[in-house]
């Protein structure tokens, strides 16, 4: 193994006025990016949390590697969190003029600091920067507090030529050729990330349905680690399950193999995930935990969207009654898991191989909540909903009520998805109906706000799924 390359860091990333120089030039870029998770709220102020020339500020192009913290004011039903605010990953381009391509990356030019009269651009969209970042890896570079480091039974040519991946997403991907994809994580937390975590650990197990992490970008930080980005074998000519699905239910095509197909994938990722890491039994003090934040949920939604109101009753019922099956005795098994998973979330190759991938789990979630053993039919739960979903949104945007065609859909994929899953788990996630229904019933509650706040012409979509799952009874 090859010693990491170790480069010196320059001094104007730690020039005092470099952060207030650039702080104006935050506070118009930063809101507007589809990963930024304080949008409707003011940004007032930025906070320093690591700076690093990747390259000098004071050649040609300059690369500045960033790790801020974004102040913003709480809202009122906001509890305070464990972090005083967001910290986001940036990577800054610096040139005296900017090419017209790279037009769409500008950030600004300050007017004073280190950098006053330069360009200052995402630097994601330049080629150079992205080659930089490779290299770094290649090389198992440290540059100033950044760490890459490599598995270097993997090669990693130096000519692979890089791509920014522009479709929205809540992190940024750069794609190297059509061979590897680096996925730059943007908010980040301290701790051990899932989404190198999970990864590595089914590697170990020689799990195919999770691509094999190559190279990986962290910082250690005042005794915290901090994983910052994640390079993975590209899958190419790979479609992601949601178009995947939209484009079959648009032509009136059977989906139900692809679908089992999936839940066989799914089943395959969680069972070497439970040799892996440790699995717990969920007992009645950790369902009655469970059962009080999915009832929480609830409640605050009501009071969100109150078009959820006559629904509460029977919402309701789904979390009493797991929480009946935990008063009397009754205990699950817990393991790592996915944690967000979703018919987006998961890749099909030409050859119709299935691969899941994102295990970073949802972001709004506090790290060690994401890396908490679960029952596995919180992931059953997010796939049955993700076909329901699909279902709906295609009828949602045809101007009809979901009933018909697009429904008998949903339900085909969802039975086939867990068949498909009990063909490779040996158990069928249907046979304990009450956990199932209570995940799904909290996971369609989420939504409701969600589309509630951000798409309201789509709030019948999930609310097609309440009035379903209020009026359920799991047997």
């Amino acid at each position: 193994m090859s010693e990491a390359v170790t480069r010196s860091v320059h001094s104007a990333s730690t020039s005092p006025g470099l952060l207030a120089s650039l702080d104006p030039l935050l506070r118009e870029w930063l809101p507007r990016q589809r990963w930024f998770a304080g949008k409707g709220r003011p940004v007032t102020g930025f906070s320093l949390v690591s700076a690093t020339e990747v390259l000098p500020l004071d050649s040609t192009l300059g690369v500045l590697h960033l790790l801020v913290q974004a102040h913003q004011p709480l809202v009122p039903t906001q509890r305070a969190p464990a972090h005083p605010a967001d910290c986001y990953q940036l990577l800054l381009g610096v040139r005296e003029t900017l090419p017209p391509r790279l037009a769409p990356a500008l950030i600004g030019r300050p007017a004073q600091g280190p950098l006053a009269g330069r360009t200052v651009y995402e630097a994601l969209h330049d080629p150079r920067p992205a080659d930089v970042l490779l290299e770094a890896v290649r090389e198992r570079a440290r540059v100033g507090e950044l760490r890459f480091e490599r598995d270097t039974r993997h090669e990693i040519r130096g000519d692979l030529v890089p791509r920014l991946i522009t479709a929205e997403q809540s992190n940024s991907s750069i794609v190297y050729g059509d061979t590897f994809i680096l996925k730059l994580l943007r908010r980040i937390v301290p701790g051990v990330n899932p989404d190198l975590e999970l990864p590595l650990a089914l590697s170990r197990e020689g799990c195919d349905q999770v691509p094999a992490p190559v190279g990986w970008m962290h910082a250690d930080l005042a005794g915290d680690p901090y994983v910052l980005g994640v390079l993975q074998p590209f899958v190419q000519g790979a479609t992601d399950g949601w178009d995947l699905a939209l484009r079959g239910l648009a032509k009136g095509e059977d989906f139900s193999g692809e679908a089992r197909a999936l839940g066989r994938a799914t089943a395959e990722v969680h069972t070497a995930l439970a040799r892996a890491l440790p699995t717990v039994t969920m007992g009645r003090g950790q369902m009655e935990l469970l059962v009080d934040g999915m009832t929480e949920r609830l409640e605050a939604a009501v009071q969100a969207v109150p078009t959820l109101r006559p629904y509460a009753p029977g919402l309701r019922s789904a979390f009493d009654a797991l929480a009946d099956l935990a008063g009397g005795g009754e205990t699950w098994t817990a393991q790592r898991i996915h944690g967000d998973l979703h018919l987006g979330q998961c890749l099909r190759s030409p050859s119709g191989h299935w691969s899941l991938i994102d295990f970073e789990g949802e972001p709004s979630k506090p790290l060690a909540e994401r890396r908490m053993p679960q029952p596995i039919a919180r992931d059953v739960a997010g796939m049955l909903r993700s076909f329901d979903y699909a279902a709906h949104s295609l009828s949602q945007a045809a101007g009809s009520d979901g009933a018909g065609p697009a429904a008998g859909w949903a339900d085909m994929c969802r039975a086939a998805y867990c068949s498909g899953y009990a063909e490779t788990a040996g158990r069928d996630p249907r046979t304990d109906p009450v956990l199932l229904r209570a995940y799904e019933t909290d996971k369609a509650v989420y939504e409701v706000v969600y589309e509630a706040r951000h798409r309201p012409d789509w709030l019948p979509v999930p609310m097609a799924a309440v009035r379903r799952l209020a009026l359920s009874e799991a047997t």
